[in-house]
Parts: C-alpha cells; structure tokens; sequence
C-alpha cells in the first residue's frame, strides 16, 4: 500500500490512546474508517470527529476475545463499506504481578485480549484483505514483546506471542505473494490510558518495592513519553514502508538494541536495576499528613 487515500481501515481500541490517534490520522489522509472497542463512549467521540475530516466512520463495541463478535464484526464492516484494505489490530490491556502472585485468571484475561485479539482480527479480516488486491494488518506488539522484565510475565507473554505470531504471518504473505502484507509495532512508553487501567496485584511489590498504586502513578509519570499523535505517525509511515517491524520511541529503539547487544546479560541487568529503584522507591507515608491552614 502506497496511499491510504480512498481505502477502508479497520482499527480496535479505537476509543482513546493510539487507535483514536490513528482514526485521526487516517481520516485525514482519506481514509474511510470502521472503528471498534469496548468502550462505547470514547469509541463515539472518536467516531464523531473522524466523521469531521470528511470520511464515512462506521463503529461498533466489539471485544476482541470474542471470536464470534470479531468476525461479526468484519462481515459488517464488508456490508457498510464493501471492501476493507487495512486492520490495525491495536486494542491491547496490561497486568502487573509476579509469576507466583498471578492467578491463572490474570493470564487468561489478559492473553485473550492481547494476544486472540490478535490472532481473531487477523483471520476474520485476512480473506477480505486479500480480496481487495491491497492490504495490510497492523498487529501492535510492545517493546515489552522484544525485552522483558520481572513483575510483567503475562504482559511480556502476550506480547512477545504477537511478535511471534506476525513475523511468520508476514513470511507467509511475502511467500503468498497475493497482494497483503503485515508489520509488527513495538511502541515504547506511550501516553495512553494503560497504566491507569491496568491490573496490578500486591505481588508487584516484591520487584518494584512499591504498592500497586505507587507503581502504576510512577509509570505513568516517568516512562509514558511519546503522545499517541507521533505513534500513530510513526505506524502510518511505517505501513506506507512495507516495515516488517515497527519502532517507536526512542526507549523502544534503546531496548531493542540492548537485547540485540546483550541478547542474554541484558536480564542481569534489569534486576541489579530493578533492585536499586526498589530500594530507594517512595514508601507510602504509615502516618496520614496533617496540615494547618
């Protein structure tokens, strides 16, 4: 794809963060948008001023672990818009817990999301991309899906099963030669919601020195630099470069070269410094704070 001007892109977790920021962005290139996520309010903002650059905006709540609803959902978008030429499969959560601290209900949840997201978006829109003679799947890994971490297993296990996933499908369309191909988005530290809404447990706490809450603010505060705005920026321009995969930010580009230089020393390194921010992290106060006007 050379030109999203005149095509049809579907995109999840369209509701806020980065896949509003592509509906935005898309539509000002032209592009007709389908537009879906769970959460109906932001989703019908977005769809609201998409409509505003001149597009024709479908939207539907659809939850991605849904097999059936994903597929309902690209017969759907194939009756309002009769053709669909991209599928940015972004909707994607987040879970902080050790391994033992996790219930297996932490992993189920969030891989049915992250990762069958995935894979329900790519097969329900693949036949449809094909029949259009130009498409493309956007799957959204995370630098998390390169590099891990202690106190993310479930989230680095999702992640990385999108990169995985992707890179074969990506071999598989080039060897196919039928007009599709896919990219793999590793963004670094964005500023969205995710940090907010993401499930932490007290277990946390053993690697961060930090209650859920301590760590959740402290992640949001430091490490979420770059604005949606420039991630969709940088994922357009990638797709228009056929990239098989995609960077974004420059902590995304600084991890991604550690794990390459340090393909296994790298995980000492994260514990001495994980250790070291656990030990000089903000204890909460025992004592509530009194203050006089």
């Amino acid at each position: 794809m050379k030109s999203f001007e005149n095509k049809v892109a579907a995109v999840t977790g369209a509701g806020s963060g980065i896949g509003r920021a592509l509906a935005y962005r898309l539509a000002r290139q032209g592009c007709h948008l389908a537009l879906a996520d769970v959460n109906v309010e932001g989703l019908a903002e977005t769809a609201e001023q998409a409509r505003k650059l001149g597009v024709t905006v479908t939207e539907a709540r659809v939850d991605v672990s849904d097999r059936d609803a994903v597929h309902a959902w690209a017969e759907q978008v194939i009756k309002d818009h009769g053709r669909v030429n991209a599928i940015f499969n972004n909707a994607g959560v987040a879970q902080g817990g050790t391994v033992e601290g996790n219930d297996y209900a932490d992993y189920e949840w969030i891989m049915g999301i992250n990762f069958w997201g995935v894979v329900h978006g790519t097969k329900a829109f693949l036949p449809h991309l094909k029949a259009s003679g130009q498409g493309h799947i956007v799957n959204v890994s995370s630098v998390f899906g390169i590099f891990s971490q202690p106190g993310m297993s479930a989230y680095n296990a999702t992640k990385f099963a999108v990169r995985g996933f992707t890179e074969s499908l990506r071999q598989e369309l080039d060897m196919a030669d039928c007009g599709v191909s896919a990219s793999c988005v590793h963004p670094g530290g964005i500023k969205t919601n995710i940090a907010k809404t993401a499930r932490m447990n007290d277990s946390l706490a053993r690697v961060t020195g930090q209650a859920p809450e301590q760590a959740r603010q402290q992640f949001n505060d430091q490490l979420l630099r770059t604005t949606p705005d420039k991630a969709a920026e940088v994922i357009i321009n990638g797709v228009l470069r056929n990239k098989r995969r995609i960077l974004i930010g420059a902590d995304a580009w600084a991890l991604d070269s550690m794990q390459r230089l340090l393909p296994a020393f790298y995980q000492r390194l994260v514990v001495g410094s994980m250790r070291l921010a656990a030990r000089f992290a903000p204890k909460k106060s025992a004592k509530p704070q009194v203050t006089t006007d």
